[in-house]
């Protein structure tokens, strides 16, 4: 294979190109951010009560219960989050 003008070009411009991409990512940081936990809404026992009452007259196999187990566990790792 020849090596002509524009093999050479293309070498510098794409180890520009793969340089600055790696840079971009070398920025952002994967540790938690102390601080950035955000505030849990509390809610009264009488809510939760309410709540209770209205998920067990839900059909069965009803996919807002999965979902709701879901904000649960959300919620739970909030609470710990500045922990």
């Amino acid at each position: 294979m020849k090596l002509n003008a524009e093999c050479l070009r293309l070498g510098p411009v794409a180890l520009v190109t793969v340089a600055s991409l790696l840079t971009a990512c070398a920025t952002v940081s994967s540790e938690p951010v102390v601080g950035a936990c955000p505030p849990a809404v509390q809610y009264s026992r009488a809510e939760q009560s309410l709540l209770a009452t209205e998920i067990e007259a839900l059909p069965a196999n009803t996919v807002i219960v999965d979902w709701l187990a879901d904000y649960s566990l959300l919620r739970e790792q909030v609470s710990t989050c500045g922990s």
